[in-house]
């Protein structure tokens, strides 16, 4: 087994990577441990391990990381393994998958296999990248390009509260046009998602599933600070769906079109719209919980 680890990840990170690699050992696993050394090298260390017909290649970061790792496993018979020492970790919350190194670890070693359907988004300047959660056009895609690292490893989930603090008195609500299977919706802000979960255990889109082909999509059609806050005051509450100017749309393919608008995908930046989505070619196998 490899596990893929950001050593810059900090020192609370790394005790509990010590803690999942003695977990392991205890099980009978002796786990290889690959670090990474830039952006996207998570990708290639997985893509590569992928080649060399490993049979799981653990992701231990947030979800992002996550991601990486995933894209790098796309179209291959090796198997995700999730370890959530992120931020947020919205994956875990929706698969099942402890936050305890050691009941995480255990997943690894005694998980059933699953298959994910991701997401696949295609830039209009030639990028292809692959999502396991969701992508986002709107205010929370600009959110999370003005988010300051240093502050989100320094006080975690409040970094996402103080930023989206100051974007409501400074984002101009540019429209979103989305492409639903062809036929075009409008919006302030638009989220593309494979999973009921958004920024935490919170319910944005309830029947939505992972292992599903397809996509929800939430369309929020007011603009303006006052509704986004009230957006986000619902969150948290599991009341979002069920609010006015909330709408929710399934969809096979999706277009996002907006000149002015970012996206964000499973919670990292992904550049600027428009942007084509769709199925991953095939399923990606994932360890849960047994």
């Amino acid at each position: 087994m490899l596990i893929i680890f950001n050593p810059t990840a900090g020192p609370t990170r790394r005790r509990n990577m010590t803690r999942i690699l003695s977990v392991l050992l205890e099980q009978g696993i002796q786990a290889e441990l690959a670090t990474t050394a830039h952006a996207g090298h998570a990708e290639e260390i997985a893509r590569e391990a992928a080649r060399e017909g490993r049979r799981v290649v653990a992701a231990a970061g947030g979800d992002g990381t996550i991601a990486e790792v995933a894209s790098g496993l796309a179209g291959s018979g090796t198997a995700l393994g999730i370890l959530p020492l992120g931020t947020v970790n919205v994956l875990a919350c929706e698969l099942g998958i402890p936050r305890t190194p050691e009941r995480a670890a255990m997943v690894l070693a005694q998980g059933r296999m699953a298959a994910l359907r991701p997401g696949m988004a295609r830039f209009a300047d030639g990028r292809t990248r692959l999502f396991l959660q969701m992508l986002g056009a709107g205010f929370d895609a600009a959110v999370v390009a003005e988010l300051s690292l240093p502050l989100k490893r320094q006080i975690g989930r409040g970094a996402y509260v103080w930023q989206t603090v100051r974007q409501l008195s400074a984002y101009r609500f540019p429209p979103v046009t989305a492409w639903i299977d062809g036929k075009a919706e409008v919006a302030a802000s638009v989220v593309v998602t494979k999973n009921r979960f958004y920024a935490g255990r919170y319910e944005l889109a309830p029947e939505a599933l992972p292992g599903e082909e397809g996509f929800h999509v939430v369309l929020f059609r007011r603009s303006g600070a006052l509704a986004t806050a009230l957006y986000g005051a619902a969150l948290p509450l599991n009341l979002l769906p069920r609010m006015a100017g909330v709408e929710i749309r399934r969809a096979k393919a999706v277009r996002l079109e907006g000149p002015a608008a970012l996206a964000q995908m499973d919670g990292d930046p992904a550049g600027a719209l428009p942007v084509e989505i769709d199925d991953a070619p095939g399923p990606l196998r994932v360890l849960l919980p047994p």
